[in-house]
């Protein structure tokens, strides 16, 4: 198991929820779309009356993930939201935030490979 599993384990998903809002500056909206969910689901889970289940525990874990891996790629916190949000050619003109809202986190993490590997598109 990576590391970032195991500090999954050690988070709430309210703990989960807060570091990838304010890391990545994801909405609410953005969020609940990206994990596959809706904002009603989101807030269960804030409150502790809900939990994620497999497919939402596996693409949170793929988020919290995809944001250390920006952490370590970038200086701070505006750095990491700025990549996030700003349109990237490498992903055809829309930003890695749109990739993962739509289920492709892979595209966001393939843009930041490239990006770590020296590829500037």
């Amino acid at each position: 198991m990576h590391a970032t599993s195991a500090s999954l384990l050690d988070m709430t998903p309210r703990q989960a929820l807060a570091a990838l809002q304010e890391g990545m500056g994801l909405s609410e909206e953005e969020l609940a779309e990206a994990l596959g969910t809706s904002r009603r689901t989101l807030q269960r889970w804030r409150a502790g009356t809900a939990y994620p289940q497999q497919l939402a525990r596996q693409r949170l874990a793929g988020l919290l993930h995809l944001q250390q891996r920006v952490r370590e790629t970038f200086e701070g916190p505006d750095a990491v939201r700025q990549w996030f949000h700003g349109q990237s050619r490498y992903l055809g003109g829309i930003t890695p935030a749109e990739a993962v809202r739509v289920g492709r986190l892979d595209r966001a993490e393939a843009a930041l490979e490239a990006l770590d590997s020296g590829i500037f598109l």
